[in-house]
């Protein structure tokens, strides 16, 4: 799992004045809400064509993943949301990105981010977080290490099925 510092992450909003631009300019590491990403996802190029430029598209949790399907090979990165620590549909939407899309970019987590999360983030498929302010990053790393140490019985979305005999 990487830990986002915002102070330094190369991704960032297209916004003006008033807010998001409803047309944003093309560019490297553009964060596109979803309505600026279906303003320009038709003139986007692919991922390995000549004039592909990385961009991601934030998505509100009580969006449906859906709306994604089609652009995966366009996106580098998903940001998912947690409006409340309490509130899980973002690791739904991760895991459908995963398994069901083959969704191969980055996926990270934003908002109510707690330690306590890592261990389910990093099994629906999240591979990066930004953790809320309170919340300690070598703790963090701690937590994810626990349990790789010992296993899982259920499978997850890097091992389809359970595991077992694996000593605990």
């Amino acid at each position: 799992m990487k830990f986002i510092d915002p102070l330094h992450d190369q991704w960032h909003t297209v916004g003006g004045e008033d807010g998001p631009m409803s047309h944003p300019p093309i560019k490297s590491y553009s964060l596109l809400t979803l309505g600026q990403w279906h303003a320009v996802r038709e003139q986007w190029p692919a991922q390995g064509s000549a004039d592909y430029k990385p961009v991601g598209v934030l998505l509100p949790n009580d969006t449906d993943i859906e709306v994604l399907e089609a652009d995966c090979p366009k996106l580098a990165l998903v940001v998912l949301h947690f409006p409340k620590w309490v509130d899980g549909r973002a690791y739904t939407q991760a895991h459908i990105l995963r398994k069901r899309y083959r969704f191969s970019g980055e996926i990270r987590a934003t908002g109510d981010v707690l330690v306590d999360m890592m261990p389910l983030m990093a099994r629906t498929g999240f591979d990066a977080a930004t953790l809320r302010g309170d919340q300690d990053r070598a703790v963090a790393e701690r937590a994810l290490g626990f349990f790789a140490a010992r296993g899982h019985y259920q499978g997850d979305v890097q091992v389809s099925k359970p595991v077992f005999g694996r000593a605990a």
